[in-house]
């Protein structure tokens, strides 16, 4: 096994992808403006582009740091597989402060770019602004803080599932990534109107702080309801799995 110095910079390059290409495809691609003759035309990727970049990001890394550090990249995954007994405790905090520093300097990367465009400004009072999540008056889609808390909580739980389901011992091998990305863009469809979806308080850390405002106040949320979610995903798979492997 690789020292938790090897590992906590995986940690934190795995981190800085996420957020890098999942929040700058949102930043920077979901809406593309082509000038026409007559009438502009967007050909920009979209929520279901974006929901990709995100799942294409872990799927990636999954197979370039798996097999170094776990591929975690979240804290709530973290603490879900920790209280899941697939991570060590010790592991625990190093990897997220990687984490959570591996997502400042991709959304501080992503600033460096997008800014370089004419006209280019954050307006802390709009949905989404720069990648952030939000609720209430900041949710994408005008969504209250239960309905958020609750989607958070429910999409992190069902994440953590599937990680846990994957890459179990008893799953078909090296099939882990695909199922685990794809998780993570279902999710992503689902959530972006509610939320702009976080299920990863890194994820949401990262841009909030080059966003400020509500975004940073609320950002407490982002780091509760996706870490409760991951521990209850974890807790009720292991529930599964124990009852599975007692009936054989």
């Amino acid at each position: 096994m690789a020292s938790i110095g090897t590992r906590s910079a995986a940690e934190f390059f795995g981190t800085f992808w996420l957020v890098f290409g999942g929040c700058g495809s949102a930043v920077l691609a979901a809406k593309v403006i082509t000038p026409e003759v007559d009438t502009p035309i967007n050909i920009g990727i979209g929520l279901v582009g974006v929901s990709l970049a995100f799942g294409l990001t872990v799927l990636t890394m999954a197979y370039a740091i798996g097999h170094i550090s776990g591929c975690h990249l979240n804290p709530a995954v973290t603490v879900g597989l920790t209280v899941g007994g697939r991570s060590k405790g010790a592991d625990l905090i190093p990897y997220v402060i990687a984490q959570v520093l591996g997502a400042i300097a991709g959304a501080g990367t992503l600033y460096m770019i997008a800014s370089g465009k004419e006209g280019f400004a954050i307006n802390n009072a709009d949905a989404g602004a720069f990648a952030t999540n939000g609720f209430g008056a900041i949710s994408p889609g005008g969504y209250s803080m239960l309905a958020c808390l609750v989607a958070e909580i429910v999409l992190t739980a069902f994440f953590l599932f599937i990680i846990m389901g994957a890459t179990d011992k008893r799953a078909p091998a090296g099939f882990a990534p695909l199922a685990i990305g794809l998780g993570l863009t279902l999710i992503h469809l689902i959530g972006i109107p509610v939320t702009n979806l976080s299920v990863n308080p890194a994820r949401s850390t990262g841009p909030a702080l080059f966003v400020g405002g509500m975004q940073l106040t609320q950002l407490w949320f982002f780091w509760i309801a996706p870490i409760a979610g991951g521990v209850l995903g974890a807790l009720i798979y292991q529930a599964i799995a124990k009852e599975e492997t007692e009936a054989a």
